[in-house]
Order: structure tokens, then sequence, then C-alpha cells
């Protein structure tokens, strides 16, 4: 039997959107027939670089997927260890996830163990190649991480353009994000709605997932001061944790007088609640002033909520502008001016294009994909 290795975060961390993509990754091969390992990190950030509550999720261990919490992240002599750990299981593919620099020195140094004691077929799952926020040293950090592999999955046109910038010869496939379809099926908007203790009949927009500079919550804050806004009597859920100082948007709420529109969740949100705020929402809003990709699209494909998206990154390359969601550039006055016209048009106008586009994508293509890439390079 084929033997697939997963390095990145799995249970008991909980690491958003990555940890989640990971584990039901390594579900998708198992059902198509390959053994499957997730080595994941014992210490993933140090508690001083982590701007969260907790790295841990209170959740049951997934069923059925073979974790390894092995990776130190910031131990040399761990490094060396775990690529000879990894080499030692004679896989057939090795899997790196790749999302920020931080992580370079320790996924390149595995990589570069595996690379020695065994002719396995490395590729990077990337994320991210250039991150959302900069510091001194992400280029040389990143070279270090992508020279030791085979090839690359990307996500988005915007990842595609930033890995040829650092190789313009690297073997790749651009595929799209999965779906989340993990967290169960959708709910009725009302039994949602009351669950969450949320009025019926209110127009609901939501801001879903880790709070950072980059996401715009701010520019969502503005659009919701704005007239039209109002006149529509649209309110808006923040759900997720603050990786920045939270009191910055709730004195940019109290100055723009909207508290008695704007309900904030400052928490991370666990696996088993998803389905409620998503179900709850008529509108998924993704302000972002910068992006590669979001795992919130996939998570409103299989909601089957329509989106309003910036155009930026690679946001607008999922979403079908006017069809499954409406695209708008990353200022108030736009992003205002979009969720007034999906009241407009209403929900019924966007969900045809929502459940057709949900099906391009299935994890068994992303899988597909994938083998297909490692059997080229191999």
């Amino acid at each position: 039997m084929q033997k697939i290795i997963i390095i990145g975060s799995a249970f008991p961390l909980r690491g958003g959107g990555i940890t989640t993509f990971n584990e039901r990754l390594a579900s998708e091969f198992q059902h198509m027939g390959f053994e499957t390992v997730i080595y994941s990190f014992s210490l993933q950030y140090p508690s001083i670089f982590f701007p969260g509550k907790s790295q841990f999720a209170h959740r049951p261990a997934p069923k059925n997927i073979r974790i390894k919490s092995v990776i130190n992240s910031v131990n040399p002599l761990n490094w060396i260890k775990v690529g000879k750990q990894i080499a030692d299981e004679k896989p057939t593919l090795v899997l790196i996830r790749y999302w920020i620099p931080f992580m370079s020195p320790a996924l390149g140094t595995i990589a570069r163990m595996i690379r020695k004691k065994t002719n396995a077929p490395i590729i990077c799952i990337a994320d991210n190649i250039i991150p959302h926020e900069r510091r001194l040293a992400d280029k040389l950090l990143t070279r270090y991480f992508i020279k030791p592999m085979d090839g690359f999955i990307t996500m988005s046109n915007k990842v595609t353009n930033d890995l040829l910038t650092f190789n313009p010869s690297a073997s790749y496939k651009q595929v799209v994000h999965p779906l989340y379809d993990n967290f169960g099926k959708k709910l009725d908007k009302q039994e949602a709605r009351s669950y969450l203790k949320i009025s019926h009949d209110v127009k609901l927009v939501l801001f879903f997932g880790f709070i950072r500079e980059y996401k715009g919550l701010d520019l969502l804050l503005d659009a919701m001061a704005m007239p039209e806004i109002k006149e529509h009597s649209v309110q808006l859920v923040v759900a997720g944790e603050f990786y920045q100082d939270k009191e910055r948007y709730l004195q940019q709420i109290k100055q723009l007088g909207i508290h008695k529109q704007v309900h904030i969740v400052a928490d991370f949100i666990p696996d088993e609640m998803v389905k409620y705020y998503c179900s709850a929402a008529d509108l998924i809003v993704q302000p972002y002033k910068k992006a590669t990709q979001s795992g919130v699209t996939p998570l409103a494909y299989h909601f089957e909520v329509p989106m309003v998206v910036t155009h930026v990154g690679g946001l607008p390359e999922m979403v079908k502008d006017g069809e499954s969601g409406l695209v708008c550039e990353p200022n108030s006055q736009s992003i205002a001016d979009h969720i007034c016209e999906f009241f407009v048009k209403g929900e019924n106008h966007f969900l045809p294009a929502l459940k057709s586009e949900k099906e391009k994508f299935s994890w068994q293509a992303f899988v597909n994909s994938t083998m297909k890439l490692k059997n080229e390079i191999s």
C-alpha cells in the first residue's frame, strides 16, 4: 500500500482552517486507499509569538486518522530526528503545508533530512509564499524552505505568481481550495438563529474567522455606519478570535455609533458551532485588504451562503460576480454598496450558482491533482 505523509498542524492543535484542511485531506487519501499519517507539532508556536488565547482544540480527536505530534518548531535537533523518522517510514509521497516563513527552518530542514534518506517526492501545499504580514527575513526563510521541494500545489493565481518569482521553473499545479464539508449540513436559518439567540427577521451579515489587520474588519465596520446600510436595517455578527488589539475595534464601533448593529463573539469558534453561524447568515462578507485564497469561501459554498468579497488576491477567482456572490473594491463605500445590492437582489438570486459551483470543489479532485503532479515529478 502506498503511504502518504502530511506534515502540518493537526489535532490537538486547533489551527483554524489549516488543521481542518490537513485532517480532511488525510481522510480523503485514506478513503481512496492510501495509508496516511499526519506529522504535526508538539510545539507549534512559542507562547510569546502566539497572538490567540489557546493553541489547543477542545474537541474529540478525529476518527481513523493517525497523527504524530512530534515536531518542535524551534528545536533544530528535533528537526533532524523527525526528518529521519519520516524517511524511515518509507513514504510514497510527502506533503508539507507552508503558510508562514516562521516555519521555514523547521520544515525546510525536515525536508532536507527526508531527501537524504529517501527518493520520495516532496510536494509543498502552499497557502502563502509571500505572507500577508511581512517581516525582515521572510524572503531568506522562504528560499530556504522552497529549495528542497520537488513540486508545489497552489490554490490561487496570487500564490502561483509569488512562487514563480522565487522559482520560475517550479513544477506546480494550481487547484481550487476544496469545500469544508466536515462541519455538518446546513441548518434551517430560523433554527440556527434561535440557537444563537439572533432575531429571526433581521438582515444578517457574517464576518467569520480570526481577526487580523489584513482581513479588513475596520473597513466593514465603517461600511456598517453608512446611511444606506442603516436603511436596510443590516446587522453584523463578527465571529472569531482577535489576533490583534480588540479594543481598537470596540472603540471604532463606539465612535461610529453602531453598537446596536454589531454583535461580537470574540472567541475561537469550535467545529461544532460553525454550522450555526453560517446557517444563520444571509450573507458572508470578506472585506480583506490583502489575500491569497481564503478558507471562508469554500465554507460559504458548503453552506450555500452568498458572499461579498473584495477584489484582492485570489478571492475573486472563486466567486462568480453577480452569480454566487458579489466582488467589490477594498474600501468601505464599495463594501456597503455591494451589501445593499445583495439585499436588493435577494438570496434566491444567488442560490443556483452556489449549488452548481460547489460541485467543482471536491477533495477527490484535489487528491487526483496532487497524485498527477507526483507522477510527473517522480
